[in-house]
């Protein structure tokens, strides 16, 4: 029996083993966006750490940064030739907000259905436990076939505002010859995916202020220009009919979608029908001129995700707000420099906001688009380990959400990473009540075990 054959059965007969360590892992509230979960995040690390040690990796470092800790540890091939790997994971997770919309304790492990609910179940506690697994099923059993690094931070839920610094000083730490990085997802159970493509992110706060108090509306109403209704007008300012932002310059930098990629997307099993069920929307809505799946990861967007002003309690209030707020996010496509929509940004407002209020935008961490070459042989083993496990051919997509350690790392390690990951558009990242889909999840941890094996060479 070969080695690969042998890590194979060993993750067979100790599935529950590692199953029990996930659910340890999410009982964390590793939340990164919260002051008060500090000591949380600090527990998260060690966790890791310990786990590590336990794995048979003894050298393992808790890196400190500005923010929150990095994890970093490798186990080397005895075999002076090896190829390394470097495998990337966030151990922080979204807030759990709001509480009361989840069936269960988010971080209280849960299984209905073929399903672990949990904070952190998908994204991506289950996929870095994931990657361990495979790792020590085949260290278990001998020697691995590929050196490999673990780079594991605490930040990505926030940005990652510190994790550029960080690889920027550990260059020679994290040299590799290829990251994989599974904090992507799958089309469906029945679709293995590797994702080749992911939009960048750019954050903004952009606050309206117009009187120094809230004023009564009967005895000011009339005279006071309201900023509730500066930044409504101001919103709706920012795309014209046809859907397109309409922020000076903001496609500039864009470069078009070929015929031979749109038509490689347009074979994509996935129907409109099927994102209306994801979503629960009544109608899909965007750009035209572009396909749903173009929409979703080949082309940027503006977003609203969140407004507030006035009085929202319940009953009335008669007043004009001294102030509205907004929370402005764009997905951006490759070739789109995140510095340069913050100034597209500003010369907008410039344009549109009257001189009867004053006006205020903050700059959050982001990230910028990434584009992968689907011929490096990282790519290749993760293809035909796919297909060994699944039986078919796996799909390559871009994604619409961004990863911004994927184009830091491209920029300042000069390496690609090989995409993927275990979850699914019904897990409910971010959202109450996600999950993970376990019989996804152990196919998975089955196919990294090929993964390591097909980029080593071996059979």
């Amino acid at each position: 029996m070969s080695l690969r054959s042998e890590a194979l059965d060993y993750i067979k007969n100790n599935y529950d083993f590692y199953q029990g360590i996930l659910q340890d892992f999410i009982k964390i509230p590793s939340i990164s966006t919260d002051p008060n979960r500090k000591p949380n995040m600090l527990e998260a690390a060690n966790f890791i750490k310990e786990i590590l040690n336990e794995f048979g990796i003894q050298d393992v470092q808790i890196l400190e940064t500005k923010g929150h800790p990095v994890v970093f540890a490798e186990k080397k091939s005895a075999s002076k030739d090896a190829l390394t790997v470097l495998i990337y994971g966030h151990y922080d997770v979204q807030p759990s907000d709001p509480i009361e919309l989840w069936d269960t304790d988010p971080f209280t492990p849960t299984i209905r259905n073929d399903r672990l609910f949990g904070r952190g179940a998908s994204d991506m506690k289950g996929q870095i436990i994931a990657s361990l697994t495979a790792y020590h099923a085949i260290n278990s059993i001998g020697p691995i076939p590929v050196n490999i690094k673990f780079i594991i931070e605490g930040e990505e839920e926030i940005g990652s505002p510190n994790l550029a610094e960080f690889l920027e000083n550990n260059k020679e730490l994290l040299k590799c010859d290829v990251i994989l990085n599974p904090d992507a997802g799958m089309i469906s159970p029945e679709y293995p995916t590797i994702v080749y493509g992911l939009r960048g992110l750019t954050y903004f706060e952009l606050n309206i202020n117009g009187p120094d108090h809230d004023l009564h509306s009967g005895m000011f109403g009339g005279i006071i220009h309201n900023p509730a209704i500066v930044l409504s007008e101001l919103i709706t300012k920012m795309h014209d009919e046809n859907w397109k932002v309409t922020l000076p310059g903001f496609y500039d930098d864009v470069i078009p979608l070929s015929d031979e990629e749109r038509e490689k997307l347009s074979r994509l099993p996935i129907s409109d029908e099927d994102l209306k069920r994801q979503t629960g929307a009544p109608a899909l809505f965007g750009e035209k001129g572009y396909s749903s799946i173009e929409r979703l990861g080949a082309r940027p967007t503006l977003e609203i995700n969140g407004m507030l002003s006035g009085f929202t309690g319940e009953g009335s209030k008669t007043i004009i707000p001294s102030s509205a707020m907004a929370k402005i996010s764009m997905r951006t496509v490759p070739n789109q420099d995140p510095d340069k929509i913050y100034q597209q940004l500003k010369n907008f407002i410039e344009l549109n906001v009257p001189q009867t209020v004053k006006w205020d935008l903050k700059q959050f961490a982001g990230g910028w688009a990434s584009i992968s070459d689907i011929s490096h042989p990282g790519v290749i083993a993760l293809k035909k380990a796919l297909e060994t496990e699944w039986g078919i051919e796996p799909l390559f997509k871009r994604e619409g959400g961004s990863i911004p350690v994927v184009a830091a790392m491209q920029r300042i390690l000069g390496k690609d990473s090989v995409l993927t990951g275990f979850g699914l558009p019904e897990d409910k990242i971010h959202s109450p009540n996600e999950s993970l889909h376990l019989p996804t999840w152990k196919k998975g941890i089955l196919s990294l075990i090929h993964f390591f094996f097909n980029y080593a060479g071996m059979e």
